[in-house]
């Protein structure tokens, strides 16, 4: 019970780090929404970002996709307005995931529970950002930017 209470804190802290650190760097990159979902129109299309923390605690990857402008349909016919779109909303073959380790596993995941501080983690978030720029550019093979491959949440 103590171990959860410590990793409830640890998340608190990541949360209040990504809102002070990461959320003010995506702003001043004209994105809208709030945590953890995060859109940008950019002419034809909407750049979307989502935070997903790994559910056994103490990390997270951060998903990215692009949608076309205006409503989008889901596979069963709902529509979702732009300014309620999500990366979880784009098909899996459509999204990428951000993240500073070199595979698909949790491990390799932004990590607030292996020694860095929640600051620390948001700086390696921040930094990370100028290859999303490039991704959503276009140039979709950056070094940090895998596609998703649906394991490892």
């Amino acid at each position: 019970m103590a171990q959860e209470g410590a990793m409830s804190q640890e998340r608190d802290e990541m949360n209040r780090a990504i809102a002070s650190l990461v959320v003010p760097a995506l702003r001043q990159r004209g994105f809208t929404g709030s945590f953890p979902h995060f859109r940008r129109l950019a002419g034809a299309k909407t750049d979307l970002l989502t935070f997903q923390f790994d559910r056994h605690g103490g990390g997270f990857v951060i998903e990215i996709a692009e949608a076309p402008v205006g409503p989008f349909t889901l596979p069963w016919g709902a529509k979702v307005l732009p300014a309620r779109l999500t990366a979880h909303d784009m098909p899996p073959s459509q999204r990428s995931r951000v993240q500073p380790g070199s595979d698909g596993s949790t491990e390799s995941w932004f990590r607030f529970d292996r020694g860095l501080s929640s600051s620390q983690v948001a700086e390696q978030v921040i930094s990370l950002l100028p290859q999303t720029d490039q991704w959503w550019l276009g140039s979709k093979n950056q070094v940090n930017i895998r596609p998703f491959t649906g394991a490892a949440t």
